[in-house]
C-alpha cells in the first residue's frame, strides 16, 4: 500500500516533502501533481523504479521519459542547448511544455530514445513541483499519468490511489488538476517542431 500525502497545492508541508523525497531515494515511484495533471516519476538513476514505471504505464522503449528540472541552469547540464533553443527554453519555462532535446553524457543511456538519444526536459512552476525538487537535489525522471486505455493525464487523486495504491509507493494529494498533459515541441534537429498539443499554447512554435 503507498503511502497517500495530502500536500497543500500553494504551501507544500516541508515534512510531507521530506516523507515523499525519502520514499524516492529509497528506489520509491511518486504520483505527483504538476501544472498539467499529475505525473509520476523515479530518480534519474533507479533502473528498477523505472522499470515499474513502464509497466505501470504500459510503455516501451521508443517512449519519450522526461525530466523535471528545477530551473534552466539545470536543465543544460542534461541536454544539449544551443542559442536559438535557449532562447525558446527561457521565453517558454516554467510552463506545461515538454521539449525534446538531444541528451548529454549526464543522461543514462535507457532513458534516451534510442534512435535519436533524445530526452524530454520539463521545467514547472507548480509549488509541490518545486519543492519536491529542491528537497531532491536532482531533476525527476517523470511521465505524464496516462494510464491504459485514456487519452488524458489523470487529475483526481482519489481515483489515482484506487487504481495504484499498490503499484506505487508514494502519491501526492494536490488536489484535482487538469487532465491535459504538456504540450511537446521538439527542438533536437534546430528547429521547433509541434509535436503534440496540449497544455501549453503551440501557436509561438508554429
Amino acid at each position: 500500500m503507498s503511502q497517500y500525502l495530502t500536500i497543500h497545492p500553494e504551501n507544500p508541508q516541508s515534512r510531507l516533502i521530506e516523507q515523499a523525497v525519502a520514499a524516492i531515494r529509497q528506489g520509491g515511484v511518486v504520483v505527483y501533481p504538476t501544472d498539467s495533471g499529475y505525473a509520476i516519476g523515479c530518480r534519474i538513476g533507479d533502473k528498477n523504479a523505472m522499470e515499474r514505471i513502464c509497466r505501470i504505464r504500459e510503455i516501451d522503449k521508443e517512449h519519450h521519459f522526461t525530466l523535471m528540472c528545477r530551473d534552466l541552469s539545470e536543465l543544460s547540464i542534461y541536454a544539449r542547448v544551443d542559442n536559438q533553443a535557449f532562447r525558446l527554453l527561457k521565453n517558454n519555462t516554467p510552463g506545461p511544455y515538454t521539449f525534446i532535446l538531444v541528451a548529454t553524457k549526464e543522461v543514462p543511456k535507457r532513458m534516451l530514445n534510442p534512435k535519436r538519444k533524445t530526452i524530454g526536459i520539463r521545467v514547472s512552476d507548480d509549488p509541490i513541483v518545486v519543492a519536491l525538487l529542491d528537497a531532491l537535489g536532482e531533476p525527476l525522471m517523470s511521465t505524464s499519468l496516462v494510464l491504459q486505455g485514456r487519452d488524458f493525464a489523470e487529475s483526481d487523486p482519489y481515483e489515482i490511489q484506487e487504481q495504484l495504491d499498490h503499484a506505487v509507493d508514494v502519491i501526492i494529494d494536490g488536489e484535482h488538476r487538469g487532465e491535459e498533459p504538456t504540450s511537446v515541441i521538439d527542438l533536437a534537429d534546430g528547429t521547433a517542431k509541434v509535436i503534440r498539443e496540449g497544455a501549453g499554447d503551440v501557436s509561438r512554435f508554429l
